[in-house]
């Protein structure tokens, strides 16, 4: 089945028309370069950083990012608006592409911090902190919101818009929903991404009667027909997990979304030289002392699905980590199917990738 690109993808696209979402432990500088290596176009978001952390930590450690992962946003948490005007601040200083406001995050370290999907029983607390984060930005880049449907029992409709529009009478105008509630007793985080039921239809209802917002929807979606069909209701889509676990997804979801291509489209296999991209990173990498354990986490992934993805997930978990971190170039050795084949086709299209 082939199925129509939505009608808006000839147009100019949102800028949040695809994402990958913000995961704490998974979205580091590692992984959202791969994810740009594979997808020109995606937005890629960090993980949460508390506002203090950015405000007293090592910025090249915490914020440091390449300018090639760009556009490339940052999330927040936090709920003083003195701490995330601050934060927001330094986030610009650091050429984000956008700041993110965490009202999500389920988990209880979270909520002992007071930020986090317990902020949505605060719409006013994250109004205010929104005006001071836009505030800090000076209108030079955008200031969003990332929230769910609701908390615990407070999950209806009413209770749901009334947050949007409260925080959207601060200025904001960008908002991704989880399309679910958040449980803050009882679920650890991974539950809460599976437990509470998705209810896609509340947040096209919310662009359907807002529709001077942009929106975009998150939980659930992988790179097939039904996240396609969304975009007919919806700014954008927020892939999470599956962007993470099947990485080379986001090739055709990039190409069908910014080239206008049929969704049973051909995609060139161009992974022989995103690995030899790759592997030039993480020469940079390892030379500012960053893990090579770290470093290759992200590829683990990369044929997830295919023939040959055991092999490749074995031959980096038993890799000579210091013959790979000696020449990070040796993992072309590794690569599914006949070896040769695949060096050839990297050493011919690699510089297309790099540059």
């Amino acid at each position: 089945m082939t199925l129509a690109i939505p009608s808006s993808a000839s147009a100019v696209p949102s800028p949040w028309r695809l994402s990958v979402a913000p995961m704490m432990d998974w979205t580091d500088r590692h992984c959202r370069y791969l994810h740009r290596l594979i997808s020109p176009h995606a937005r890629l978001y960090t993980e949460m950083v508390v506002d203090q952390a950015v405000i007293h930590g090592k910025r090249e450690r915490l914020l440091g990012f390449d300018p090639s992962e760009a556009p490339v946003a940052l999330q927040l948490g936090g709920c003083d608006p003195e701490l995330l005007h601050r934060a927001a601040a330094i986030g610009l200083e650091c050429g984000y592409d956008e700041i993110n406001l965490n009202c999500g995050c389920p988990s209880d370290r979270v909520q002992s911090g007071r930020f986090g999907a317990c902020l949505m029983l605060e719409p006013e607390q994250v109004a205010a902190a929104m005006v001071a984060m836009r505030e800090a930005v000076k209108e030079r880049i955008p200031v969003t919101v990332k929230c769910r449907l609701g908390v615990d029992d407070h999950d209806s409709e009413v209770f749901f818009r009334r947050f949007v529009e409260i925080v959207a009478d601060a200025g904001v105008n960008v908002f991704i929903v989880h399309a679910r509630k958040a449980l803050l007793k009882g679920l650890s985080p991974k539950e809460n991404r599976e437990v509470p039921p998705l209810n896609y239809e509340r947040v096209y209802a919310l662009k359907r009667d807002m529709p001077q917002l942009t929106v975009a929807l998150n939980g659930g979606l992988d790179a097939g027909e039904e996240t396609l069909a969304a975009l007919d209701q919806v700014d954008g889509v927020m892939l999470g997990r599956h962007a993470y676990h099947h990485p080379w997804s986001l090739a055709a979801l990039d190409q069908q979304l910014f080239a206008g291509a049929a969704h049973d489209a051909p995609v060139t296999d161009r992974r022989p030289e995103i690995v030899v991209a790759y592997a030039r990173y993480m020469e940079q990498r390892l030379a500012a002392g960053d893990s090579i354990r770290v470093l290759l986490r992200p590829l683990i992934g990369l044929f997830q699905g295919e023939y040959g993805a055991r092999g490749w997930r074995r031959a980096l978990s038993a890799a000579d980590l210091s013959a790979l971190r000696d020449n990070p170039q040796r993992l072309l050795t590794m690569l599914p199917g006949d070896p040769p084949d695949w060096r050839m086709a990297a050493t011919e299209g690699a510089a297309s990738v790099v540059d």
